[in-house]
């Protein structure tokens, strides 16, 4: 009978234990996602990397993204990728290109209007390490998809507790695939063209661009 109490006393220590730290993510969460939408736009250069060190893969690169509300202008690898608010529209200088394509409606892909987003909707939430980065004190939240069938295991997110920025982004694949985002420069209330995400057709026509609708 005593082994008995002592596993539910446990038991239920180890609930309030694990309600607590969902509570505390969630709260600092929703402390970083209000100061996100409280910015007309946001600038982000940041590092990224891919590793699968059973595949023998280990790449990184560096990109830049522009967001207001959902729209975005993204450069990565060469390429530039626009979204208006209705149509993605990816240029490859390489190739002399341009794809046409709606946005993805794939809830897990990270699409650039959802990087700073994304932990709001389809995940748990758990209080993770903190760690010192160079004097700043970024505290991680694990977040594991509700989704069972999703092919990520779980994303660790840094943030910044004094200016409640993300630092970093730290994604685990079920196929073991590690991707890691850095934010380098954040930058809030730039002055913008007012036709930045506005995609001019003739333009690339005139350069010769070949135009894919998909």
């Amino acid at each position: 009978m005593k082994k008995l109490m002592l596993l539910f006393a446990f038991l239920v220590v180890a609930t309030v234990a694990n309600a607590q730290s969902s509570s505390k993510a969630k709260a600092l969460l929703d402390d970083v996602y209000a100061k996100v939408k409280s910015y007309d736009n946001i600038f982000v250069d940041f590092k990224f990397n891919l590793k699968n060190d059973e595949a023998g893969i280990n790449q990184e690169t560096r990109g830049d993204v522009t967001l207001a509300n959902e729209k975005y202008i993204f450069n990565y690898l060469g390429s530039q990728q626009l979204y208006d608010g209705k149509k993605v529209y990816t240029i490859v200088p390489e190739n002399e290109e341009v794809t046409i394509e709606d946005q993805s409606e794939d809830e897990d892909a990270m699409t650039p209007s959802k990087m700073l987003t994304f932990y709001k909707e389809g995940h748990n939430y758990a209080w993770d390490i903190l760690q010192n980065v160079q004097g700043r004190k970024i505290q991680y939240v694990k977040l594991t998809p509700i989704d069972s069938n999703t092919e990520i295991k779980s994303r660790l997110l840094g943030i910044d507790i004094e200016t409640k920025h993300i630092y970093n982004l730290i994604e685990t694949g079920k196929n073991g695939t590690k991707t890691t985002i850095i934010v380098n420069s954040f930058k809030t209330n730039q002055p913008l063209s007012p036709t930045l995400f506005t995609f001019d057709e003739a333009k690339f026509e005139d350069k010769g661009y070949y135009i894919i609708r998909n």
